[in-house]
């Protein structure tokens, strides 16, 4: 791997929680896939268009992004090789040739100058040491007024759809999980504002986006992925079993109340941010 400024990032995410969300793409990308919609209409991606999806994960924006820019390319960046590796092996399955996939710290990776059109990322801005460089180093990849689009969590409040549905896990969730920390590093639009201006982009817009996110088939499904979550996981680590057991079925009584026909569906609210590169 090229050179890492984000360390502990790279280190959690090629360590066990890596594993766990190549091991369980589908059900991640089922969770935060609600917002596909509105991430891909702001970041309008044209046939000829070069794009870069950073924290790329599995690959699943990536993929979407190549069949989009069908005479263009796509390119993914993430520090997890157990996620790129995955990501690679869907994109061979599916047939695509306009894309390739990068392990890299996006803080620092050498991008070229002015070599992509469209950036775009579900989430995975949320993670960088200083978050002005990396957006500055982001925006060099960018031509002079392209696009920047990506979606990250807004803060949770006590009475949100998940923290009711969860509500059992809150007393357990003493400290985040190796690779949760920074997730709450971008979710005040005043702060993602002041990081975009001085990392040098223009028009910079943040709008909140809500949509069903898919937990699962019910809420028993969705109670044991929840716990096998990295920072659920972490939380519950050396715990009595009975006391883990218990916390089970609470969570999974509290995931009741969400069923649909559909399965599990759970209100989540994200920040859609959009931004040009400014200047020359």
């Amino acid at each position: 791997m090229p050179a890492i400024a984000n360390a502990r990032q790279a280190e959690a995410w090629n360590g066990w929680e890596g594993v766990h969300w190549a091991q369980n793409r589908a059900r991640y990308n089922a969770i935060v896939g609600a917002f596909n919609d509105a991430l891909f209409h702001a970041a309008a991606i044209a046939p000829d268009d070069r794009v870069l999806d950073v924290g790329c994960g599995t690959g699943h924006v990536t993929l979407l992004a190549a069949r989009q820019a069908g005479r263009g390319s796509a390119v993914g960046v993430d520090l997890s090789a157990p996620m790129l590796e995955r990501a690679r092996a869907d994109a061979a399955a599916q047939g695509l040739a306009n894309v390739r996939f990068e392990q890299g710290d996006a803080q620092v990776h050498p991008f070229p100058d002015a070599g992509f059109d469209v950036v775009l990322s579900r989430g995975g801005v949320m993670f960088f040491e200083d978050a002005v460089a990396a957006f500055a180093n982001i925006r060099r990849g960018l031509r002079p007024g392209g696009r920047l689009v990506f979606i990250g969590p807004q803060g949770g409040g006590p009475d949100s759809d998940y923290a009711r549905a969860t509500r059992a896990l809150k007393p357990l969730m003493r400290a985040p999980s190796p690779a949760s920390r920074g997730m709450g590093s971008l979710v005040e639009p005043a702060r993602i504002r002041e990081v975009l201006d001085a990392a040098g982009f223009a028009d910079v817009d943040v709008e909140p986006v809500t949509a069903p996110m898919d937990y699962g088939r019910d809420a028993a499904d969705a109670a044991g992925f929840i716990l096998g979550q990295g920072p659920v996981r972490s939380n519950l680590a050396g715990l009595d079993p009975e006391v883990v057991e218990r916390t089970r079925e609470q969570l999974r009584a509290g995931l009741e109340a969400f069923e649909t026909p559909e399965g599990v569906r759970i209100s989540g609210a994200v920040w859609l941010v959009s931004a040009t590169r400014g200047g020359s």
